[in-house]
């Protein structure tokens, strides 16, 4: 996996600004925001990016600077709204509809796998692993529920258009982890 300067410049300017959003919405950390929302977001993106490698596709991320300042906005009003840029993805050849669907599905698996990572550290660490893997848990379910939408260009159309089944099975998934780490997992206080 290669990257270029410019997408170096914009992975670590998405990671900051996502950051010092969710740091602020959330009121905690700016370390501990880096570190989940910069992870999560950072290995979903490079999920893609394999995937689109593995298919002999070019591929590299660019941010959108736009929703990054739009998220550090909303921040102040107690909302994340992280729509950080794409992998954007060239082919010399056709891209088959099983090979497009694998590469959208790719991102929202890292994070459905960072969340069963996060919660089991969760279940068998003690503070301060507590802390950083509850936050690191709940993020990563909803970044991959909020990519699992079917809507305009997040993965979830295209996985929905090359797949019903593995749609609503990440979709379920998805939902699940939410719904586990909004009632039964408790984000302990940083020590």
């Amino acid at each position: 996996m290669n990257f270029s300067k410019t997408e170096i410049i914009h992975l670590l300017l998405s990671i900051i600004a996502l950051g010092i959003a969710f740091a602020i919405a959330y009121e905690t950390e700016f370390f501990l925001a880096v570190l989940t929302l910069g992870l999560a977001f950072i290995l979903h993106e490079l999920a893609h990016k394999l995937a689109a490698q593995h298919y002999g596709c070019m591929a590299e991320f660019r941010a959108d600077f736009r929703m990054l300042i739009l998220a550090v906005l909303l921040s102040f009003l107690g909302v994340v709204f992280a729509a950080p840029g794409a992998v954007l993805i060239a082919s010399r050849r056709p891209m088959k509809k099983k090979e497009f669907g694998l590469i959208a599905a790719a991102g929202p698996t890292a994070n459905i796998i960072l969340s069963a990572i996060f919660l089991t550290l969760f279940v068998i660490g003690s503070a301060p692993l507590k802390t950083v893997s509850a936050v690191g848990f709940m993020v990563n379910s909803w970044v991959s529920l909020f990519n699992i939408i079917p809507f305009m260009d997040f993965d979830g159309r295209k996985v929905l258009y090359w797949s019903r089944a593995v749609f609503w099975t990440m979709t379920i998934i998805s939902a699940l982890l939410v719904i586990i780490s909004e009632f039964f997992v408790n984000v302990p206080p940083v020590q």
